[in-house]
């Protein structure tokens, strides 16, 4: 391959990973042209894109960037997804995909700068909580104390409550109260 079909090829995954911190690379070697396509497909209806690598090019894209810890993975067939709404997402999306096709590898992929190193790293990564999934866990740890606190104040009212309506009930009916002794 000549040098300006490189640097084309270069720019083009720069272009690709252009603002990209978050990203997962995966082993696509042996597995066959259809079940590819349906990786493809099933990623893309997700909003998330797989770009298959040249590895020599690739790692000098990478140079620089917080992609760059995943250049150490680059060997054999490789592919990287990113995008969607998180690389969580991306590896939940993966992982689930690779019960129907085995022969996809998880490499690695890399969150806020911290890499997941192997199938272990990114099926643990896939167990994360997604940005919304975490907003919304620490809303609940911040509202439920509140909840409580409102439990705990409306429970002796209502017995009052109760005890009062109880009261206009008999009284309603003509009957007679009892003096508590």
């Amino acid at each position: 391959m000549s040098k300006p079909i490189k640097d084309m090829i270069i720019s083009d995954y720069k272009a690709r990973f252009d603002g990209a911190t978050d990203a997962m690379l995966i082993g696509i070697r042996s597995v066959k042209a259809i079940p590819t396509s349906g990786l493809r497909r099933g990623l893309a209806a997700k909003k998330i894109k797989i770009t298959v690598l040249s590895n020599a090019l690739a790692r000098k894209a990478m140079t620089g960037t917080a992609l760059e810890p995943l250049s150490k993975f680059l060997t054999g067939s490789s592919a990287l997804a990113y995008g969607g709404q998180s690389v969580v997402e991306v590896a939940r999306e993966i992982v689930k995909l690779i019960e129907k096709i085995p022969e996809v590898e998880l490499k690695g992929a890399i969150l806020d700068g911290q890499l997941f190193e192997g199938k272990a790293g990114v099926t643990a990564l896939s167990k994360f909580p997604t940005k919304e999934e975490a907003q919304a866990q620490i809303v609940t740890l911040v509202v439920s104390p509140g909840k409580k606190l409102l439990a705990q104040l409306q429970g002796p009212g209502s017995t009052v409550a109760g005890i009062i309506k109880s009261i206009e009930e008999k009284l309603e009916k003509g009957e007679t109260i009892a003096k508590a002794g």
